[in-house]
């Protein structure tokens, strides 16, 4: 068993329970592991510390308590993924222009953005696997093995939230070849 550290995002708009009994009912559903942030209306974020045999394992069972205590609850994001330099740079222990240096000048071998902007974003485990693999850097497996969980979890959750016959013929339109 290992400690998985991730952060999930909630909508609650469809749940009755205000931020007070959010907590105890997420705490009494197995949630017992996570700081609990409420700032936001219709949000809950949970901050986890959870023991598993992997990422995977951790994600899943935690979505599957909050969901249990919140029916209602509609996942919005899980974390680490969406990481823009100055995260990515602190998770591989290296400076920030060292990060942004080598998104910029890797051209079309480096990790694509999710995101192009004055902030570029990426998803996380992409672009651990091309440092660990083309750069040689060093990259800690827990670390990717959930960054690559998460990653997953949020493709889903936003495939699961758009849905419909449109999804079909954006797949297609997608798919290579």
């Amino acid at each position: 068993m290992k400690d998985f550290e991730f952060t999930l995002r909630f909508d609650t708009s469809a749940c009755d329970e205000s931020g007070e009994e959010l907590a105890e009912l997420l705490a009494a559903h197995g949630c017992d592991d996570a700081t609990i942030g409420i700032g936001v209306p219709s949000r809950v974020a949970l901050m986890f510390t959870r023991q598993a045999d992997s990422a995977i394992e951790a994600v899943v069972s935690a979505v599957r308590d909050v969901r249990s205590a919140l029916p209602g609850a509609t996942l919005v994001e899980a974390s680490p993924d969406f990481v823009g330099v100055t995260e990515l740079a602190d998770f591989v222990g290296r400076s920030r222009q060292n990060i942004r240096k080598l998104l910029v000048t890797c051209g079309r071998w480096g990790p694509t953005p999710v995101h192009e902007g004055s902030s570029s974003v990426w998803h996380l485990a992409p672009v651990l696997l091309w440092l660990r693999d083309e750069k040689s850097y060093h990259v800690e497996d827990d670390l990717l093995e959930l960054a690559t969980a998460t990653m997953q979890f949020n493709r889903v959750a936003q495939e699961v939230s758009i849905g419909g016959p449109v999804d079909r013929k954006i797949r297609s339109a997608l798919s290579r070849p």
